[in-house]
């Protein structure tokens, strides 16, 4: 019993003895302690003041930073191109919507106890079966995970025990999503139609407009990328990640030394898809809304742009790529909203071909050089 405890906290604890993990946990903390002290210490109106909105936008890129991750880890290191993860992420966000949404109550436009606005407004008379137990934080939060979980694993285990793999499973994902999409689109499903989910109220007794309420959640969303990306490099980093990089480059090599590919798919795969959903649940109470164009394959697709951008399989990539893809986003849309998908189809052009390792690939580099430029003294010796 000793030995399996040390051994698990081992297993844990590992990527806190690894200087790029440090790194960025060091650089993250450092991000959230800065944000928050200019929000709070300095007075509004002067230069270096973050103010409410400001903060509201950092902490939709850092749960985007955490959906990279999610999908870095099946990509980077399972070798699954997943072109689905934006529906984990809108399960997860549905699943807190669903939540905010009971919390409104009678202070809805309809003043109805139970049924929210659109429903009312749909002439529906009482609350579908799966929207019971939603009115409970514990249950929302459970389902944040457990609702894209079990999709991911009823769906991987169908097509990894069928050997699906390459571009037929990431055309798959992609259809699943899109059929998703479609299904939400309905009035009849019950989860708002084209509108979706939106005028939310509070969150644990919180004023979602109240400017601390903001401030709290950006550092929450930070605080789980954080976590997010120690689970992952903990996974990578243990016996499991290594058969996963070895299905990734050899996956008929592994299968014939006697590994169950499959299982060690469908578990990574399922993790992968817990924290896209967290992410959702995440971002859904700081933007204010969830509708079905979450569901979108185009914005799974922007999720891998991310990862390559940023570089595939290092994990901390993908929040560079997620972060600096979105707030360019942010400023192109901003001056010329027409022509941002242009943009960003050149930025990939470029840095595939410029920099094939994405920015981090780059980032190593240049420390590679500048290892050899100045050798250890001991070297040199």
């Amino acid at each position: 019993m000793m030995m399996q405890a040390t051994s698990s906290q081992f297993w844990l604890t590992r990527p806190f003895g690894e200087r790029a993990t440090q790194t960025f946990l060091g650089v993250l903390f450092a991000a959230l302690l800065i944000v928050t002290v200019l929000h709070l210490a300095v007075p509004q109106g002067h230069p270096l003041h973050v103010n409410a909105y400001t903060v509201n936008l950092f902490g939709k890129y850092l749960s985007y930073a955490l959906l990279a991750v999610a999908v870095d880890l099946v990509w980077g290191y399972l070798g699954i191109l997943s072109l689905g993860h934006g529906a984990f992420f809108a399960i997860g966000g549905y699943a807190m919507g669903m939540y905010l949404m009971r919390q409104i109550g009678e202070r809805g436009t309809y003043g109805h106890p139970v049924l929210p606005d659109f429903m009312v407004f749909l002439n529906w008379d009482s609350l579908p079966w799966y929207w019971h137990g939603f009115d409970m934080a514990w249950f929302a939060f459970a389902m944040v995970l457990l609702a894209p979980g079990l999709l991911a694993l009823v769906f991987g285990f169908l097509a990894f025990r069928s050997r699906v793999t390459g571009v037929y499973l990431s055309i798959i994902t992609q259809a699943l999503t899109f059929a998703l999409m479609l299904a939400f689109f309905r009035n009849e499903m019950g989860f708002g139609g084209n509108n979706g989910l939106t005028d939310f109220r509070e969150l644990l007794g919180f004023n979602l407009r109240s400017d601390a309420t903001r401030l709290g959640l950006f550092i929450a969303t930070g605080v789980a990328l954080a976590l997010g990306y120690i689970l992952c490099r903990a996974i990578v980093t243990s016996k499991l990640g290594r058969v996963c990089v070895a299905t990734r480059d050899a996956e008929a090599r592994t299968r014939f030394i006697g590994y169950r590919v499959e299982r060690f798919q469908l578990f990574v795969f399922v993790v992968s898809a817990m924290l896209a959903g967290l992410a959702g649940a995440l971002y859904v109470p700081q933007v204010g809304i969830i509708n079905p164009s979450e569901f979108s394959p185009l914005f799974s697709i922007e999720i891998v742009l991310w990862v390559a951008l940023g570089g595939r399989a290092t994990l901390y990539g993908a929040v560079i790529g997620a972060i600096l893809v979105n707030y360019a986003k942010t400023i192109f849309t901003g001056i010329m909203p027409d022509a941002w998908l242009f943009a960003l189809g050149a930025l990939f052009v470029l840095v595939t071909v410029l920099l094939p390792k994405g920015v981090a690939g780059l980032l190593g580099h240049l420390k590679r050089r500048k290892e050899d430029d100045h050798p250890p003294k001991e070297a040199a010796a």
